[in-house]
């Protein structure tokens, strides 16, 4: 399994435990939209992190097949 794949998933956990500490059915005043939006956004985050390190990945062993040729 590659490292990208072992730190999204390490991410994504850490998101669904604090998801699940955070949840907001314990208080009288929830806001759930709230709640919501800031799982979203994080895993948004998330995947734009994922989606960077690949690239960055990519580019580097194209620099480092550039340099043998």
């Amino acid at each position: 399994m590659k490292k990208i794949n072992i730190i999204t998933i390490a991410l994504l956990g850490y998101l669904l435990i604090m998801s699940y500490i955070g949840w907001p059915g314990r208080y009288n005043k929830s806001n759930y939209t709230e709640y919501f939006a800031v799982i979203g956004v994080t895993a948004a985050v998330i995947f734009l992190l994922r989606y960077l390190r690949i690239r960055l990945y990519k580019m580097k062993s194209k620099r480092k097949e550039n340099k043998q040729l």
